[in-house]
Parts: C-alpha cells; sequence; structure tokens
C-alpha cells in the first residue's frame, strides 16, 4: 500500500528561517508548505491539506498565539509553536492555547524534525501498547483508541489537540496510580522532563476544563508529592 506524504506548513515571516526548515523537511520526505502571515495561512489551508502546521509567534499582522487560538477552535491539526529565547510566557500561552509542543530559537533542524515526527507518530498511533483495547470508558465517557476520539456521556465528541489526548491516554491506562510529571514527559513526549514540567501542567489544566462538569471537583487530582492522579474508574469497552 503506497503511504501518502505527510504535509507540514511552515508559518514564518523570517525568510532565511522559512527557507532552512522547508529545505531540510523536503530532503527527509515531507511535503512543505510555507507562508509569511495569517492571511497567507488562511489562503493555504483553504486550498490544501495540512497534516501539522510549524507556527512563529512573531509575526507582523495577526500574531502567532493569535493563530493559534483561532486554528485551534477550528481544528485538531497538530501545532508546534516556534519562540524566541526565554520567552517562556509566550510558550505557555501557545501551549494553554492549544498547541502540541513548542521549540525555542535558535534550534537545530534536526530537532525540529524529530519533534514533528514525534507528534505526527502521537497523532496516527490509537491503541494501547501491549493491550488489544481499542476503547475505554469511565463515568460515562469513552475512550476510543483507534480513533483518537473522546465521546462525553451524551455522546458528543470532546475535540481534543494530539498532546491532550496522548496525556488522557496515558491517565486512562494507569487510572487509580500516582504519576509524576516527569513520568507523564516521558509517556507523552518521549523525552526527559527537565524544564518542561510546566508543560505538563498547562495540559492537566486544559484537561480538566474538558472533563471536569461539577465545580469544585476534578477527574484528575494534584499530588502534593508533585504529581497527578487519574480518579474514575476506568473499564475495557
Amino acid at each position: 500500500m503506497t503511504q501518502t506524504t505527510q504535509t507540514v506548513l511552515i508559518v514564518e515571516d523570517d525568510q532565511q528561517t522559512r527557507d532552512l526548515i522547508a529545505r531540510y523537511l523536503r530532503e527527509h520526505s515531507l511535503s512543505v508548505g510555507a507562508v509569511t502571515n495569517g492571511k497567507e495561512m488562511d489562503r493555504y489551508l483553504s486550498q490544501n491539506r495540512v497534516d501539522l502546521i510549524v507556527l512563529d509567534l512573531m509575526l507582523p499582522g495577526e500574531d502567532g498565539l493569535s493563530l493559534c487560538r483561532r486554528l485551534r477552535a477550528g481544528s485538531s491539526t497538530p501545532i508546534i509553536i516556534l519562540t524566541a529565547k526565554g520567552e517562556d510566557l509566550d510558550r505557555i500561552l501557545g501551549l494553554e492555547m492549544g498547541a502540541d509542543d513548542y521549540l525555542p530559537k535558535p534550534f537545530n533542524p534536526r530537532e525540529l524534525l524529530a519533534r514533528i515526527n514525534a507528534v505526527l507518530r502521537r497523532q496516527s498511533s490509537g491503541l494501547v501498547a501491549g493491550s488489544a483495547a481499542t476503547r475505554l470508558t469511565f463515568q460515562g465517557w469513552i475512550v476510543d483508541l483507534r480513533m483518537r476520539e473522546l465521546r462525553d456521556p451524551e455522546g458528543a465528541q470532546v475535540p481534543l489537540t494530539s498532546a491532550e489526548f496522548d496525556l488522557l491516554q496515558a491517565f486512562c491506562e494507569r487510572a487509580g496510580r500516582i504519576l509524576t510529571r516527569d513520568s507523564l514527559l516521558n509517556m507523552t513526549r518521549g523525552r526527559p522532563g527537565g524544564g518542561f514540567g510546566r508543560s505538563i501542567d498547562v495540559l492537566v489544566s486544559r484537561l480538566r476544563r474538558k472533563l471536569d462538569r461539577a465545580e469544585g471537583s476534578s477527574v484528575i487530582r494534584t499530588v502534593r508529592t508533585g504529581g497527578y492522579i487519574f480518579t474514575p474508574v476506568v473499564k475495557e469497552a
């Protein structure tokens, strides 16, 4: 069976950076689109299928944070944001608005490619390792691991980013166990914790907003020792 080439859209106003990324990704068998601002991005997306967006936050006109928020409101296409070195607030805001990963500038194109491949793999995978289960349930919610979908107790689909779904799957597979930030990072992103612990906190916050229905209670409980525990009983559907 022929494998479809995956398409990455680069939204970056600096020509040197844009050309460097595009050339490197094409050399590694990815189809690449490249635009300089939000208007060009909208035009490209209206005419082309895109598997992942690399989005610079410092853009002329509508900035990257606004674009990230707007993209996430209507699409689950994975987004990797590029931030200026040391701009922690922008990185956190980008993650809160739905970005799947981030990379500070300057960066090695090889690392960006690794991040892209990791996000695309997570997006396309749907089975629990070592398990034949394809659907899990808790408190009336249904997690479809094959389709990577979440449905609420009324049957409505709840949009999740790739990173949010990975985190939910990690919690469901280990319900009732205390999971540290580092362990969650390793399960969902495949790299050491280090300074990325705040990223997990942001993802947990985003997931709570989508899962919690009663004010003052949460299916994800914070543990004082520096981790989280998923409290519902999870069963195979």
